[in-house]
């Protein structure tokens, strides 16, 4: 795994492919999630540098667990003041999306297993994510489309303090869907040509 730093001219393509899988989740997360807003809290955890960038190695499913639980436990054992949360990007892993899809109850079970229960969950995004009740194409999606397949590890006490500070936490999804469907796939293109 490499943790969030980019690797430096002269080493293996294995590095630079996990830099370039941090360099698109940093873009994303400023130009989309930030940028956006589809993410009413994330700007203050960006701006005080308390999230972790964390790209996995792991090329199948039990791979990635072993790095989850590696990653959960470093959450669990950190103050939440030196590291907020975790993005677990994992570019070789579970490029389907249905197969993500069903490995999220393998990463709930993991967190029972590993009694964090309670005190950590897991959010998804996947470039390929849909909805329920979606089409494929459908603009909205983006809102959980990253542009690596990842694990986002949360603290439940940050969504707690979240929730009261932002109580009809609904309204967000539903906004997040008028900005995507004003936006049109032609402007979500956009954000990545665009400097």
């Amino acid at each position: 795994m490499i943790i969030g730093n980019e690797p430096q001219d002269g080493e293996d393509a294995e590095l630079k492919s996990a830099a370039a899988a941090l360099a698109a989740t940093r873009v994303w997360l400023q130009k989309a999630v930030i940028g956006l807003e589809l993410c009413p809290f994330a700007a203050a955890v960006h701006a005080t540098e308390r999230i972790r960038y964390s790209v996995s190695d792991q090329r199948s499913a039990s791979g990635l667990l072993e790095d989850l639980a590696t990653e959960l436990q470093f959450l669990h054992d950190t103050d939440a003041r030196q590291c907020e949360t975790t993005l677990l990007i994992h570019p070789h892993a579970l490029q389907d999306f249905g197969d993500y899809n069903e490995f999220l109850d393998e990463a709930d079970a993991l967190i029972a297993a590993m009694g964090f229960e309670g005190e950590l969950q897991v959010a998804s995004f996947h470039p390929a994510y849909q909805f329920e009740g979606t089409a494929l194409k459908d603009v909205e999606n983006c809102t959980n489309r990253s542009p690596y397949p990842m694990l986002h590890l949360l603290r439940e006490a940050s969504i707690e303090r979240a929730v009261a500070a932002y109580p009809d936490t609904d309204e967000i999804y539903k906004k997040n869907v008028r900005t995507l469907r004003r936006l049109g796939w032609e402007g979500w293109q956009r954000l990545w040509t665009t400097e």
